[in-house]
């Protein structure tokens, strides 16, 4: 019974979710313990990027009913930055543009608060450009706004470079290989690969 809990990632226990007065979820019940991937199927509307942004602790997603569990701790009422430095992680269907602001800089200020601590420049480089190899990224996406002019393929690769350098306990994946090409899907599937060695959870 103990192994089972400590082997416990996430638990969800009747989750009911409305946006606008209107529910979307009804009573939703999930398990995922450490080092499976979880892959929810159906169609447009169905609710399963509502049930993403609702874990997350999207404040437009109001959870009228249930439980959110990560790790053992109860997340219902957490804020989104905590529950992403608690490691819980969500890719975005069409990831915001933020110009200013480097895809680098925001991975490096994101790793520091996942971590508590400073982290060196040049330590962080190299934990990100061996990332990018994997990804088939070129170096000086590194330096480029966030997602400005970035390829719908590009955007998915950005989204997980950040998880493997952020390596969250959970990370959520809302349609990541929607619209890319066969070369995209199979990049982007090595770094999801490389991000379950850990024997962290996928949904």
């Amino acid at each position: 019974m103990e192994e089972s809990m400590a082997n416990q990632l996430l638990e969800v226990k009747g989750l009911s979710v409305k946006v606008e007065d209107k529910e979307i979820l009804h009573g939703i019940n999930l398990e995922i313990k450490k080092g499976e991937t979880h892959v929810l199927m159906g169609p447009n509307g169905a609710g399963k990027s509502t049930l993403g942004y609702a874990l997350m602790g999207n404040p437009r997603y109001e959870v009228t009913q249930g439980e959110i569990r990560f790790q053992g701790k109860l997340m219902n009422g957490e804020t989104a930055d905590k529950r992403a430095g608690a490691g819980m992680f969500l890719s975005f269907q069409n990831p915001l543009e933020v110009p200013g602001l480097s895809l680098g800089t925001f991975i490096r200020n994101a790793v520091e608060q996942r971590r508590g601590a400073r982290v060196r420049l040049w330590d962080f480089r190299r934990e990100l450009w061996k990332a990018m190899e994997l990804l088939q990224m070129e170096r000086t996406y590194g330096d480029r706004d966030l997602n400005v002019g970035f390829s719908g393929g590009e955007k998915k690769k950005a989204e997980i470079l950040q998880m493997l350098l952020l390596k969250p306990g959970l990370a959520i994946l809302d349609e990541t290989d929607s619209g890319l090409d066969v070369d995209a899907v199979r990049t982007v599937s090595k770094g999801v690969e490389e991000y379950q060695k850990d024997r962290n959870g996928g949904l």
